[in-house]
């Protein structure tokens, strides 16, 4: 059954969210003012290395409160590939510049309330050039084996909805 859109118009909006009131008829012929939440996709990569270990950071997440591992992720730019993006974070956050990168898997988050859309990139190999740039997103960085990643998600560890699909189907991709 499809949602016919046949308005939308702004209620807020910054360089990072924009908050819309859509004007929607529903399959039945009722129609309602939907709100929806447009925010930059999102690129994330997965390095491993040749140990069967993700590179992962530490993070504090304020909205939430809540403290977990993440793989390092970030905003798409305007005119920016999303696999240029996830190159850009990778390196940011964690001074390791990927030699390449493929995607891994797409997903969208919460399409019922948001068009956010999640890239997720896997980098077999990266080099580490330096320290961080971004200094406020985390001051641990671990190589984790990916054997411990069941057990993370267990204890809720890993909670980040973005690093959860990317581990998943990292581990997929392995075969682990």
């Amino acid at each position: 059954m499809r949602w016919t859109v046949h308005g939308e118009r702004t209620l807020h909006e910054t360089p990072w969210v924009r908050l819309r009131s859509l004007d929607v008829e529903r399959p039945d012929g009722t129609r309602a003012d939907y709100h929806v939440v447009r925010l930059r996709d999102v690129a994330v990569t997965a390095a491993v290395d040749g140990q069967r270990r993700v590179l992962m950071m530490w993070r504090h997440r304020f909205v939430t409160d809540t403290w977990g591992w993440e793989l390092p992720m970030g905003l798409v730019e305007d005119g920016e590939r999303p696999e240029d993006a996830a190159a850009r974070e990778l390196e940011e956050e964690t001074g390791w510049r990927p030699d390449s990168l493929r995607e891994l898997i797409y997903a969208q988050p919460a399409g019922g309330i948001t068009d956010s859309q999640h890239f997720v990139f896997r980098a077999d190999r990266a080099t580490r050039v330096g320290e961080p740039t971004e200094r406020n997103e985390s001051d641990r960085l671990e190589w984790i084996p990916l054997a411990d990643i069941p057990g993370m998600i267990a204890r809720r560890e890993i909670v980040s909805s973005a690093t959860l699909v990317g581990v998943m189907a990292l581990l997929l991709d392995l075969g682990a």
